[in-house]
């Protein structure tokens, strides 16, 4: 199997970045090396891994505009084994263009890496078509909400396209269920409805609880890993999903 993932959902905030980031975290816990490739125009990804995305001499509209990709390759702020090809604003301007692209490219480097982990935009257009097309694996991200299942037929109608079209080594994965409250009725009743929808095989144990830790490694950009017994459970839930994923590309 290959080891090229898209991390995606077409809704925003659903955390889709902050589980790309905690599936690296876990990685470099574990002394994997990883491959970031930030997709995403605002860069959100590039930020938080210390890497200021106006100031990025290469990006991704670099490497989909045919630089190779091993020179767009940075080291991110967190760690000698987290990589980064980092997001830019100037993605906008690549929503049209050869879905193939980005495989090629990062085919030559896939090598070097356990994993390379493709952080899509929050929509279906040409630069998550380029993330599907490239990837071995695509995992969906939600959070238990009414919003958050909004629009997951069309991920997965999108996937399936993929397939048809550019990419027969897709598989859809898996789903990874983001920011879920210690208790709520709410968000109950929506992973039922998600359970029902992709089936409970395809929902990946365990969920990532909410925690304020979360939202304040961000805002610091420091890996999840990093606050030690703070952020204990959020931590373990990335390592466990990071042991899953991990599975699943060999």
């Amino acid at each position: 199997m290959g080891r090229t993932v898209a991390l995606l959902n077409q809704k925003g905030g659903v955390g889709k970045t902050t589980v790309t980031l905690g599936l690296a975290s876990a990685a470099a816990h574990r002394g994997d090396r990883v491959l970031v490739v930030d997709l995403d125009p605002q860069a959100s990804a590039t930020w938080v891994l210390g890497i200021d995305p106006l100031e990025a001499e290469l990006t991704t509209a670099d490497v989909l505009a045919k630089t190779p990709a091993a020179d767009a390759i940075v080291e991110s702020g967190w760690s000698e084994l987290i990589h980064l090809i980092p997001g830019s604003p100037h993605l906008q301007a690549r929503e049209s263009g050869t879905p193939s692209r980005l495989r090629t490219a990062l085919g030559k480097v896939s090598h070097h890496y356990t994993a390379i982990l493709l952080d899509c935009p929050p929509s279906l257009g040409n630069l998550t078509t380029s993330a599907l097309t490239a990837a071995d694996h695509a995992v969906i991200v939600i959070e238990p909400s009414s919003l958050g299942l909004r629009g997951i037929g069309a991920v997965a109608d999108l996937i399936d396209d993929v397939w048809d079209t550019h990419n027969a080594a897709l598989e859809l994965s898996g789903v990874i269920v983001n920011r879920v409250p210690a208790v709520s009725g709410e968000a109950d009743r929506r992973y039922d409805e998600l359970t029902r929808i992709v089936g409970k095989k395809a929902v990946w144990q365990p969920v990532v609880p909410q925690r304020v830790i979360v939202n304040q490694s961000i805002g610091e950009r420091r890996s999840i890993h990093s606050y030690g017994s703070r952020s204990a459970d959020v931590s373990a839930s990335f390592d466990a999903l990071w042991s899953k994923l991990r599975k699943a590309i060999k």
